[in-house]
């Protein structure tokens, strides 16, 4: 199989169970930018070290499943109204995230102020794929009524998780926070 097909060189793409669509179609846009901020966390992770911190492994294990998830939540959004979705969300998939975010937060110096996105690169990129996440739940919702409320849950409580695990790996890692009226 060829990794190209030439079927989208008119400005069209295929949704699950193969309706043509405009590459501009509402459910293209949020899907492709599930798909942007799977890529943002992936280089986040590509800058970690195993001697940065203790448990990179367990933390790596997590972050497998939260973009597995991503496909997931990708799957529901390429699927027309109406038809069955093949890989779906589960509630649990937002009860880890709220469990996690709860684990790590824990460990956190409390925010008394804003704080500006920065940090280590790892750091840094988590929170740009936590705002690739807020776009892709503004996206999500411009589907309307269509959208799988669990996914609406899912980007939501993922783009808090992205911020508290920026946060704490920039804490691992001597990074100082720099708040927005330092």
């Amino acid at each position: 199989m060829k990794i190209y097909t030439k079927s989208g060189d008119k400005g069209t793409t295929s949704l699950v169970y193969g309706s043509r669509v405009s590459k501009k179609d509402q459910r293209v846009e949020a899907y492709g930018t599930c798909d942007e901020a799977n890529s943002m966390i992936g280089l986040g992770l590509s800058y970690l070290k195993a001697e940065y911190f203790d448990g990179k492994e367990k933390f790596e294990g997590f972050f497998h499943k939260i973009q597995t998830a991503l496909f997931h939540v990708g799957a529901e959004l390429a699927t027309p109204s109406g038809k069955e979705v093949k890989w779906k969300l589960e509630d649990s998939d937002i009860k880890e995230l709220e469990e996690q975010i709860d684990f790590l937060d824990g460990t956190l110096t409390p925010l008394k102020n804003f704080i500006l996105p920065g940090g280590h690169p790892a750091g840094a990129a988590l929170h740009s794929a936590r705002t690739i996440v807020r776009r892709a739940e503004r996206e999500a919702v411009g589907i309307g009524e269509d959208v799988n409320p669990l996914v609406l849950s899912y980007l939501n409580r993922l783009s808090d998780f992205l911020f508290v695990a920026a946060r704490y790996i920039n804490q691992q890692l001597g990074e100082e926070e720099k708040n927005l009226h330092q």
